[in-house]
């Protein structure tokens, strides 16, 4: 088991760059807990989400994101009138089901995708400076509550190797994010 690299806001791109182009896990600060990040589109590395949670493959993964441009290149699209207007709430704690054109690794063979813009000004800026969205499912054991403590979230990336942990000190905690479908 290895330590993961820790990565703090106002550091250097690179590792977190390198770490998601090579399909390692990253710990990411979200609104309320800290989120396990991967290339959506990056079939291995999302298959390692689901060991490291402990979670069935079949249950796709909710995605951040920088900006709408960001939906727009995972193949979303927000042109249903009603979802629309439920963007204009972004940022903000609230995943919007969004159709996609192609199949994509976090869906999980769903058609649609959970994103959203979050409301941490610094994690939007590392979205957008990496040029694309992350997955962002509870950084927990399948089941377990989600984790706050950076310190917990570096035992839980022992078993991922070459993970980086965004440790952005302890979180909040709360609710994570509401889940908005349109029929």
């Amino acid at each position: 088991m290895s330590h993961p690299a820790v990565w703090r806001f106002g550091d250097e791109i690179g590792p977190v760059r390198e770490a998601v182009r090579a399909g390692r896990i990253v710990a990411i600060p979200t609104e309320s807990s800290y989120g396990l990040a991967v290339d959506p589109r990056n079939d291995a590395a999302v298959r390692s989400v689901f060991d490291l949670k402990g979670r069935p493959s079949g249950e796709p993964l909710p995605v951040v994101v920088g900006d709408e441009r960001q939906i727009e290149a995972l193949g979303g699209s927000l042109e249903d009138p009603l979802l629309r207007r439920l963007a204009e709430l972004w940022p903000a704690a609230i995943s919007l089901l969004v159709p996609i054109a192609e199949p994509l690794a976090a869906a999980a063979g769903s058609g649609h995708l959970a994103c959203r813009i979050p409301d941490h000004g610094a994690l939007r800026r590392l979205l957008l400076d990496l040029g694309t969205g992350l997955t962002a499912t509870s950084a927990n054991p399948s089941g377990s509550a989600a984790l706050t403590d950076p310190q917990r979230v570096a035992e839980l990336l022992r078993r991922a190797p070459g993970s980086v942990l965004i440790d952005d000190g302890v979180l909040a905690g709360g609710n994570p994010s509401t889940l908005v479908g349109v029929r």
